[in-house]
């Protein structure tokens, strides 16, 4: 806990951020820490709540309450409130590999149950945790510490996100030879080529994989396993391997008209545009362009707010985010009590910054696309869209139906999905021959992580579907252990 009274004293106050039509003008992160003496009002917040689910990391309804790495957020809450920083940031290491991701890019599910939040706004965890690891790394406490000693045992970790990172790191303190293998030119994963760079820095990536290089851990960049590179030299050289690829097919929208140009999966757009920005600074042209083209977004999540945010950047003539379900209340409904996921109405930084500009938002709710239109040469020219209404059945399951008559035509010469992704694509599974669920994902029960195959385990997106960094750097650490386990019990066999 911080100070005993530190909830009823201190308001809560969080970081500047540039103002939008500023940092309109850049790609570069625009939120800004407050002073280590705000920062510690901030942790003296945290209550002697005798139970804190802040940190419990269970579900409830089938949404994350709490801490899915069980931070110990009482414990470095209190320890920045009495300004022990360098003991905060080893707390803080102890459950998270990386805080410098999860403090920019996680939805916090730990304050949704903060018990300061049940009557006042809950305690600023997200960004006391960023300011640990921010201060730990501009005060040099954050070096390399390679293990003393090997084991000899060799692991491929397919795929560099935040699990192939985490249980990379893991097994590498564990003093076993780790290689990362990733498909594209820069290690991260979605982390590098799914984010946009002013809400995740790549240099803040980059300084931690450099970490990982300097404490033994080596990466195999353009090295896509199963295509440019045989699988079966991967499991002659390697005593275990990790699939963490990721839940990298993203969903289609096969409404008439899908062939025309113009029509682009979000992650797409968001890869070439980070790509062409670290590669040229845009000047390689090697970019979606959507300067002076009406653009619509269909999708409503964090994805289709990246979009908004990069088409605005870019200088789109109109922008038009479409979400199929119905906007969330402005607070908790009886039916979403404490110390559940809180699900409310968020107007994220994409949408802020389209309405200091246009005095409207985006986000057009309950619609979606019905058909694309394109002119004589196969370029798109509008879309088709209609309203969608939700009913619940007889057993309560809610089902959604076009409204008759609402369709409407609207101008577009670019379409993004930002509709999310269904699993792992088909040819990991080919190349590894491991068996996938009716989802799509590889088969390997969470504690386990073991697939059909002999020494081949699976973890993140790739085995849980799509879901949040933090549940990644879960499983990443999970799946580390039960590795080290496997390992340990199988030390004098040699590769086969």
């Amino acid at each position: 806990m911080g100070k005993t009274t530190g909830f009823l004293e201190f308001e809560r106050r969080e970081g500047e951020s540039e103002k939008p039509l500023d940092r309109l003008k850049h790609w570069n992160e625009f939120n800004s820490l407050l002073s280590k003496g705000e920062q510690e009002n901030q942790g003296a917040r945290c209550m002697d709540c005798g139970v804190p689910f802040c940190q419990s990391g269970i579900m409830i309804n089938g949404m994350a309450s709490g801490c899915p790495i069980n931070n110990l957020i009482p414990e470095w809450n209190d320890l920045i409130y009495r300004g022990k920083w360098k003991l905060a940031l080893s707390r803080l290491l102890k459950t998270n590999n990386f805080p410098e991701f999860t403090g920019r890019v996680c939805p916090a599910p730990c304050e949704s149950a903060c018990t300061v939040g049940i009557n006042a706004p809950s305690v600023t965890i997200k960004e006391n945790e960023k300011s640990i690891i921010d201060r730990g790394f501009e005060e040099g406490l954050i070096k390399a510490n390679p293990p003393t000693n090997r084991t000899g045992k060799k692991v491929a970790v397919i795929g560099s996100g935040p699990s192939g990172l985490a249980a990379a790191d893991s097994l590498n303190k564990n003093g076993h030879l780790v290689t990362v293998f990733e498909r594209d030119d820069r290690i991260g994963g979605l982390l590098m080529y799914g984010i946009p760079n002013m809400k995740l820095d790549k240099r803040v990536i980059d300084r931690r994989v450099n970490l990982l290089k300097e404490e033994g851990i080596e990466f195999a960049i353009n090295t896509n396993v199963g295509k440019n590179y045989p699988v079966r030299k991967v499991l002659t050289d390697y005593d275990a391997v990790v699939l963490a690829t990721g839940s990298s097919k993203p969903r289609d929208l096969k409404e008439e008209g899908r062939e025309i140009k113009g029509i682009y999966y979000a992650v797409d757009f968001l890869k070439a545009n980070t790509k062409s920005l670290l590669d040229s600074n845009f000047q390689d042209k090697k970019y979606i362009d959507v300067k002076d083209k009406k653009v619509i977004i269909i999708g409503g999540g964090d994805t289709g707010t990246d979009c908004v945010a990069t088409s605005l950047r870019h200088g789109a003539t109109s922008i038009m985010q479409l979400e199929i379900m119905d906007e969330m209340p402005n607070e908790r409904a009886l039916n979403n009590p404490w110390p559940q996921w809180a699900r409310i109405s968020k107007t994220d930084y994409g949408q802020k910054e389209f309405i200091e500009l246009n005095g409207e938002d985006p986000r057009k709710y309950c619609k979606s696309v019905k058909k694309f239109i394109g002119d004589s040469e196969g370029n798109l020219k509008a879309v088709v869209t209609v309203n969608m209404e939700w009913r619940s059945d007889d057993t309560g399951r809610f089902t959604c139906t076009e409204v008759e008559g609402s369709e409407k035509t609207v101008e577009a010469d670019i379409v993004l999905l930002a509709m999310g992704f269904i699993g792992t694509e088909d040819y990991i599974k080919d190349a590894f021959e491991v068996h996938l669920d009716n989802r799509g994902n590889i088969i390997g029960e969470y504690g386990d992580f073991r697939t059909n195959r002999e020494k081949i385990f699976t973890a993140g997106d790739a085995r849980r579907g799509q879901s949040l960094v933090v549940w990644a750097i879960n499983e990443g650490r999970a799946v580390a252990d039960v590795v080290n386990n496997y390992l340990e019990e199988n030390k004098e066999v040699p590769n086969k």
